[in-house]
């Protein structure tokens, strides 16, 4: 019977208050999660405006990434407690997606920031430039790597960047020590690094000292870096110049802005002293 002090809804005036269609409310009465208050003798659904509540739940629920078959079981055994308990829960969640969301949003506003940046430099142009302190997240030391450990290394690096969520979205870098630089092996890197702009307490981190570096740029694959550390080396001793401890390089543009490995852009940044 109706209770005509009861508004009801068919199921399409109420699927168009829930923003849903039809099917939604039908399935959900199939598996038994969300029932029509009234059914009359001809088959025709009708809810009432008291389950709209019930049905925001739902999908609240189903929006912070809880299972049709998880809410089942909740609304299986509905209490008050069991509710206060499965909401402190969700906004647990919540809380932990949005410090995800805020690191996202940091990296993004890195890579815009970093991509505009780039359109305005010249790429043929070595430069002698301030660098201010640097704190760098390093990998384990990749020294003498065979090609195969160079590979797991890099995917090592970037999990426990994921892991310790440090990713900061700025470019992963090399540092290559000057003997190695001297020597031709330019691309015997000892570390992998990230720039930590907001460093936290309790991670060991590495400081590039500040001072003079030497900035140029490599247009080209890795193949041909060898052209580019020629041609920064000598700029250095023309200018009167010795190279100091460490050489970093890392990407301007690559696989994610350009399809080519000849457009690759990698800047290369060194330490240099007065001779």
């Amino acid at each position: 019977m109706f209770n005509k002090n009861v508004k009801y809804f068919t199921t399409g005036e109420f699927a168009k208050i829930c923003k849903v269609n039809k099917q939604t409310l039908i399935y959900y009465d199939q598996i038994g999660l969300l029932s029509p208050s009234m059914k009359d003798d001809k088959g025709y659904r009708y809810y009432s405006i008291a389950q709209y509540d019930f049905f925001s739940v739902i999908e609240l629920l189903k929006a912070v990434g809880m299972s049709l078959k998880d809410i089942q079981t909740y609304m299986a055994a509905k209490s008050p407690d069991n509710f206060l308990e499965l909401m402190q829960q969700q906004k647990d969640i919540v809380s932990k997606k949005r410090r995800q969301l805020e690191m996202i949003e940091g990296i993004i506003d890195v890579k815009i920031n970093s991509t505009k940046e780039a359109l305005q430099l010249d790429f043929e142009q070595i430069t002698i430039e301030y660098q201010a302190e640097e704190i760098l997240y390093l990998s384990r030391n990749i020294e003498n790597s065979t090609e195969e450990q160079f590979v797991k290394a890099v995917s090592d690096f970037i999990e426990e960047l994921d892991r310790s969520q440090l990713d900061t979205g700025h470019p992963i870098g090399g540092i290559t020590k000057r003997e190695h630089v001297l020597a031709g092996h330019y691309d015997n890197y000892s570390y992998l690094y990230m720039e930590q702009p907001q460093p936290r307490t309790g991670q060991p981190y590495f400081k590039a000292i500040e001072g003079e570096v030497l900035v140029g740029y490599h247009v080209g694959p890795s193949s041909t870096l060898s052209d580019t550390y020629k041609r920064l080396l000598k700029v250095m001793d023309e200018k009167g110049y010795v190279l100091g401890q460490y050489i970093y390089e890392e990407y301007i543009y690559d696989a994610v802005t350009k399809n080519r490995d000849q457009e690759y852009v990698t800047k290369i940044m060194l330490e240099i002293q007065k001779s």
